[in-house]
């Protein structure tokens, strides 16, 4: 397979985004001239609202409204001066209040995002690191990436995984200073929590990591002054611990708090924090809003108001707690999430608890993978327990409805959250449809294939049954794949869908830019099988072209092409798969709604390019339809090379040649980080020796006519299309003799003289291969899978050396 294009992240989420905002549970806009916090004004309709993060109510006490308008009275509407050079009068007393709060000293910023922006590169030295727990909010993520610039190295770890988290310690802890490990105290989405006492335990063991929590979640509804989950968890603030909370939120106002134990690490930052120092500072209104809640948090009264939440909360989960309903995570936190799994699936349930009246947050990438799609709740004590009841019958009563319309089904959700389904459920099965899985291609028919698949690529009946023997009874495990063969029939027998999957080893930096992957070696070098994945894949790593038959047409095409999705979703299980790729497609396919409603991501490819033959009787015929400018090139870059070489095509190679040109490949192989596969086995070569459908072209200098300088390793499909699968260069030879150019122009040649009509010439340099004369084309895949870790991993690491 060639490399897939490293994806644009901000158009992936601009697509998933896209297609959220079309189905209405986007983007959207409040209505009214008021807000009570108990309901809020959608699209024309008054709904209960569940859906705020202010879960105290706070934001509508009159204490707080009263002060913010008289501070506009007395000190306008802003402050327009930097708080290096002056405050607004009444920041003083804000900041001393919150002190009071943490027991601590406090640094006060515009928000969250600013704060981490002005924090993390004051606090980490260049001789540190910092470790991301792979859902840390993004604007930690995004404030840690400004250090790699400074080559600290930021490393990832997945959600909670304390062993991971160690393994990562033990590989910095003799070469740098302190060791950041950055999280969050409540997950946005699911409403988890940090295992703060068993991090900190770790912190004993290893006296150089130090924490940054982001506790914005988890404010003011828990803990000693509503000082938030995190330091109700450690009781008092240690030296090694960075402590964000918010004034948003659940506190009531505007901005984030900053506390810090550490003296000296309190002072550079407060001195000179970037945004800190050059934002506009906190308008007086929300100030003194601040200043507001801040005596409440100090008062006895918070703890009543905490308990009338804890209330409503526990009462939530009683409701929940009898129903069917697929409650990712629970736990004592305002903050609920309903799994759906597949997008389409969420849009559609959160548009009918809309049309009953109950506002709701859909949860879709990249705040959770795709796949793992649903319904975030949060609970407020501005709800009543009346519409908190109401929200659960409702949801009882529309989540099957929902999967009901999307044609899925309760126990496909649990599955793509790896929980086990509170009760059995059973997809309807559709009549008139077959539905095969075949483990080799013995058990297809040779002609029933080919006449649907055959024709392209190296796989036809006759190329994958190479595959097969190739890719089996290997000593590593990445020369071992599983083919299956996937065939849906209609009533009458006859197919409505075809195609083959494979099941291999890939490494996941794959789908990377070069500079990530050749960080990543460095580590194989002692872990040879560092991030690596099972991945299913339409297709295998060895072919290129469009792996899958549809009969768009048929009156169940589409009931096929959703069985053939659910399938894959139970294979990816089975087979304990990371990720599943589906690939080749066109620009404009009709799968792609499909897909992205499955929870696919689109990810763009290189461009697929091929040459038609048909009814061109020479090489010279050939040359003389190009373009005038690729004419001028075959003239200036390649015809003057031609007399250098001696070309052969071989149809079968001696011992010696053959060591020679898997040497020619590896060298190709391990300088294409760009697209960064495991090797072949020795046995894929010595097959292809040994097979009639293979042939080599070798191109050898004139003066040494015996020494293989040059080889492209070329597949004759059904006497149908010429496919050149892999070429071998020496590097030392390649400029003088322009080897890749003479190869591409040989390999037409070499079909033009075999009556060959079409050459697939694959998905890489596409640029050479378009200025001798082949078409090209833009193809997409799509991935889906359930662990975001991978996609943030390359994301945070992109750029860093």
């Amino acid at each position: 397979m060639a490399k897939i294009k490293h994806h644009n992240f901000l158009n992936t989420v601009h697509e998933v985004f896209t297609d959220a905002k079309k189905a209405g549970v986007l983007h959207l806009y409040a209505e009214g001239r008021s807000f009570s916090g108990r309901t809020i004004e959608v699209k024309g309709r008054e709904l209960f609202h569940f859906g705020t993060t202010g879960y105290l109510g706070l934001e509508q006490d009159p204490r707080l409204k009263r002060a913010a308008m008289e501070a506009i009275d007395r000190y306008g509407t802003q402050f327009p001066l930097s708080k290096s050079y002056i405050s607004n009068p009444l920041y003083e007393e804000l900041e001393d209040s919150i002190s009071q709060m943490y027991g601590q000293p406090i640094v006060i910023t515009k928000n969250s995002t600013l704060g981490h922006l002005g924090v993390i590169p004051s606090a980490v030295d260049d001789d540190d690191v910092i470790i991301l727990d792979h859902q840390v909010h993004w604007s930690v993520q995004n404030a840690a990436k400004m250090l790699k610039t400074r080559s600290v190295p930021i490393e990832m770890i997945r959600h909670n995984n304390l062993g991971m988290l160690e393994d990562k310690i033990k590989k910095y802890q003799h070469n740098k200073r302190y060791i950041w490990y950055m999280a969050d105290g409540i997950y946005s989405m699911y409403g988890d929590y940090a295992p703060v006492q068993e991090l900190m335990a770790l912190s004993k063991k290893y006296p150089q990591l130090h924490f940054y929590f982001d506790d914005v979640h988890g404010m003011s509804w828990v803990g000693k002054n509503g000082t938030g989950y995190v330091l109700d968890q450690l009781g008092e603030l240690p030296r090694n611990v960075l402590l964000f909370g918010t004034m948003s939120k659940t506190f009531g106002a505007s901005g984030a708090v900053l506390a810090c134990s550490n003296p000296d690490m309190y002072d550079k930052i407060k001195t000179f924090g970037g945004p800190l120092t050059f934002s506009a500072q906190l308008e007086p209104a929300s100030v003194a809003a601040a200043m507001a809640s801040a005596q409440i948090h100090l008062s006895t009264e918070i703890y009543q108001i905490q308990k009338e939440l804890r209330e409503r909360i526990d009462y939530f989960n009683d409701c929940l707690s009898v129903t069917d309903l697929p409650l990712i995570d629970s736990n004592a936190s305002p903050v609920f999430y309903i799994g759906t799994g597949m997008p389409k699936t969420g849009y559609n349930f959160v548009n009918r608890l809309m049309a009953e009246g109950f506002y709701v947050n859909l949860g879709i990438f990249p705040a959770v993978p795709v796949k793992n799609t649903g319904v975030r709740i949060t609970i407020s004590r501005h709800n009543q327990k009346e519409e908190i009841k109401e929200l659960v019958e409702a949801m009882e009563y529309h989540f099957p409805k929902a999967l009901e319309d999307t044609q899925t089904y309760a126990e496909r959700v649990f599955r793509a959250f790896k929980l086990e389904p509170r009760a059995s459920s059973e997809r309807k099965i559709l009549s008139g449809l077959s539905v095969e899985l075949l483990d080799s291609i013995d058990q297809v028919d040779l002609e029933e294939w080919n006449s649907y698949l055959g024709g392209q690529g190296v796989y036809d009946w006759k190329g994958l049954k190479f595959l097969e023997r190739v890719f089996s009874g290997n000593v590593k495990k990445e020369h071992n794949w599983l083919f299956r063969y996937v065939v849906i029939r209609d009533s009458d027998g006859t197919p409505i869908l075809m195609a083959f999957v494979t099941l291999s080893l890939w490494k996941d930096d794959m789908l990377a830019q070069q500079q990530i992957s050749e960080a990543i070696e460095k580590e194989r070098k002692s872990n040879a099988y560092h991030l690596s994945s099972m991945v299913l894949s339409l297709g295998c790593l060895f072919t290129e072209g469009v792996h899958l038959y549809w009969d768009a047409a048929h009156r169940s095409g589409l009931a096929a092409r959703d069985s053939f999705l659910e399938l894959l979703e139970k294979m990816e299980q089975q087979y304990g798969a990371k990720m599943t790729v589906l690939r080749d497609f066109d620009a404009h396919t009709s799968w792609n709604e499909a897909l992205y409603g499955h929870g696919f991501l689109r990810v763009q490819m290189p461009n697929s390019c091929h040459v038609d033959l048909l009814g061109i009787p020479s090489m010279e015929a050939y040359l003389e339809q190009l373009s005038s400018r690729n004419r001028r090139h075959f003239r200036k870059d390649v015809l003057p090379y031609l007399d250098r070489t001696g070309t052969q095509v071989m149809p079968m190679l001696s011992i010696q040649q053959l060591e020679r040109v898997k040497g020619l490949f590896e060298a190709v192989r391990s300088r294409n980080l760009g697209l960064n596969t495991f090797s072949f086995p020795d046995s894929l070569f010595e097959r292809m020796n040994q097979n009639p459908s293979w042939e080599f072209i070798v191109l050898s200098p004139l003066s040494e006519p015996d020494r293989i300088m040059g080889v492209m390793f070329c597949y004759t499909n059904l006497e149908q299309v010429y496919v050149p699968a892999f070429v071998g260069m020496d590097y030392s030879n390649l400029e003088e003799f322009a080897l890749y150019r003479q190869l591409l122009y040989r390999t037409i040649e070499r079909a033009i003289d075999q009556g060959i009509p079409k050459i697939d010439f694959g998905l890489t340099a596409s640029f050479e291969k378009r200025k001798l004369g082949a078409s090209v084309h833009q193809k997409y895949a799509y991935l889906q899978t359930g662990d975001n870790f991978i996609l943030e991993l390359l994301g945070i690491m992109e750029g860093q050396h």
